[in-house]
């Protein structure tokens, strides 16, 4: 994406408070209108007096009594309209931020899980919080400083040519020189802007997943092998950021030099060959010579901003390539399901391969009554979450049909698919909130008694009753002041008040003790009567009256049952469920 196109798309958000942007560029010309006068004017008493003294006549006070008093009346509108101006686009960036900060998380809820699987979260939070605030610092600290700077420019070149066209000319070879000097700096930094926003965004990620994994990585001693991993990334941030400000840097004493130094001695020496002359006024030299200034400051100060406006360039892009990732599809003439689903499972010959892998589903031809509760086991890799996954419609099947009471998924919006299912997942996840918020977040129109019916339901609600404020308790945001049994039982209520048709429950027991096993397992069978339901399982105790247990290997079935009817075959099954109580371990996953 190119840097003018970028720079387009991020001026499509302020289109919104256009009437507020004109304003703003109104104002900062009658801002500068009033500051390029000031400057003439400001030479005016000098060349009356002189005149004054050269005739033998008196100072004319009354003259400069009335430059005076426009003076001040030009600096106090400068200052009037600028501030004015200011508050105007501090609206119109923030309006226009929170635009684009909405469009952002607006495309996050439709991007599909692939995005999240092959992009880290800190690095995606990086986009959101850092990339966002890079442009909104460019917008509000640099536009109206860059449109400025290019009015005080033109309005200078202007005034220039009315008091002296040929030193104008000579002063305007600064301009290009100066402008070349520019795009060759800033051709070489780019690069290096957009390094340092990648590693900024690599670095948040390592540093969200190691505050994740903190008490594993203490555990096992990891503190070191960390600390380098950090090293590394915190020095190509340092590196790049260092080779970016020092390039950026480097711009505005070499443009000051071509535009303003050595135009001023050139201009110095001709100028006063003028006065003596007797072509021209001292006041109007000391006008000319602010005017360098005022053609030279502006162009120092675009340079000085283009670290801010190159960083912003690399944060948009970053921006805009969230924003142009593939949504998940959307169907042109979908299906609505019936509002009686019975909640019957069938996958017809399934295939299935993730974009950048091996197919791992081959062929897959199971079909599940009402109510029937399903347990997967296998190996490591064998499929068993890939068949959720296809289940949630998370990933679609690349061949064959999944089916729900005959109705194909792939031809039924995705959000009325993932309506019919609750699931319980091995990692409880819980929100900054209370109790009875974390509960409710699988029916949000809920009533209190139905939140805690669900929890009596989950075997939970005595344990919140014991807490100092019960169901208003607040949990943290990492829900550290509970147990993880605790936050099971919590997400299983959740999961009985979305009252869904499939239940999907993957791992749920895998990391809790023994009398929190049988809690969870006693709240899981009384959710998972007349649903049909699909259980991960690590613990194969814990499914042994399972209506049918599924044995996956490298994405087929390659035994299907009752458990005792699998105990008899004395297969795959039977060796995975006797190394529970053996010494012989088999992966798991």
């Amino acid at each position: 994406m190119t840097n003018l196109h970028s720079l387009r798309r991020i001026f499509a958000y302020l289109r919104p408070y256009r009437k507020s942007f004109v304003a703003v560029i109104l104002l900062i010309i009658l801002t500068i209108a009033c500051s390029t006068f000031n400057s003439y004017v400001t030479g005016l008493p000098t060349s009356k007096m002189l005149e004054n003294v050269k005739n033998h006549e008196t100072i004319d006070f009354a003259y400069i009594k009335q430059c005076l008093i426009l003076l001040i009346s030009l600096t106090a509108t400068f200052f009037v309209t600028k501030l004015i101006a200011g508050v105007l686009m501090a609206n119109v960036v923030q309006n226009s931020m929170h635009d684009l900060r909405k469009a952002i998380q607006e495309k996050i809820n439709r991007l599909p899980v692939s995005y999240f699987d092959s992009n880290s979260q800190g690095d995606v939070l990086s986009r959101i919080t850092n990339d966002v605030d890079a442009v909104s610092n460019a917008l509000q600290q640099s536009f109206i400083s860059i449109l400025t700077a290019i009015l005080s420019i033109l309005m200078a070149l202007v005034m220039m040519f009315y008091i002296n066209p040929i030193m104008t000319l000579i002063a305007m070879i600064g301009i290009p020189l100066s402008v070349l000097v520019t795009k060759l700096m800033v051709g070489k930094s780019q690069k290096y802007f957009k390094g340092q926003q990648d590693s900024l965004g690599e670095l948040n990620g390592f540093v969200q997943e190691n505050m994740t994994g903190f008490s594993v990585l203490k555990l096992y001693g990891r503190e070191q092998q960390e600390i380098a991993g950090f090293k590394k990334v915190n020095k190509q941030l340092a590196d790049d950021a260092f080779k970016a400000s020092f390039l950026s840097s480097m711009i505005m004493p070499l443009v000051n030099f071509l535009s303003y130094y050595l135009i001023y001695i050139i201009i110095a020496v001709l100028g006063a060959f003028y006065v003596i002359s007797g072509s021209l006024l001292v006041g109007q030299l000391q006008a000319f010579i602010y005017y360098i200034w005022q053609v030279s400051q502006p162009m120092g100060q675009i340079t000085q901003l283009s670290a801010v406006l190159q960083s912003a360039t690399a944060s948009a892009n970053r921006l805009f390539a969230i924003l142009d990732e593939p949504e998940e599809e959307q169907l042109e003439n979908p299906i609505s399901l019936p509002k009686d689903v019975k909640g019957q499972v069938q996958f017809d010959k399934v295939d299935f391969q993730y974009p950048t892998g091996p197919k791992l589903i081959k062929n897959l031809n199971l079909t599940v009554p009402v109510g029937n509760t399903v347990a997967i086991v296998g190996p490591t890799g064998a499929g068993k979450t890939t068949m959720i996954n296809l289940l949630m419609r998370f990933y679609d099947v690349t061949g064959g049909k999944l089916k729900i009471d005959e109705y194909n998924v792939n031809d039924v919006p995705r959000s009325e698919v993932r309506a019919l299912f609750g699931m319980v997942l091995q990692d409880a996840w819980l929100y900054n909130g209370t109790i009875r918020e974390n509960i409710r977040f699988g029916k949000l129109d809920a009533t209190d008694e139905e939140v805690e019916q669900a929890a009596i339901t989950a075997n939970v609600d005595h344990f919140i009753r014991t807490l100092p404020k019960g169901y208003d308790t607040v949990i943290d945001a990492e829900a550290e002041n509970i147990s993880l049994g605790q936050k099971q039982l919590l997400t299983i209520a959740r999961a009985v008040l979305s009252n869904p048709k499939i239940l999907i429950l993957d791992e749920a027991t895998s990391s809790v003790d023994t009398r929190m096993e049988r809690l969870i397992q006693s709240a899981m069978d009384t959710v998972m009567k007349g649903r049909t339901s699909f259980i991960i399982a690590h613990r194969l105790s814990t499914i042994r009256n399972a209506d049918m247990i599924l044995v996956m290997n490298h994405g087929s079935i390659i035994e299907k049952g009752t458990h005792e009817e699998l105990m008899e075959k004395h297969g795959f099954y039977y060796k995975l469920y006797q190394s529970q109580f053996s010494s012989n371990q088999f992966g798991m996953e």
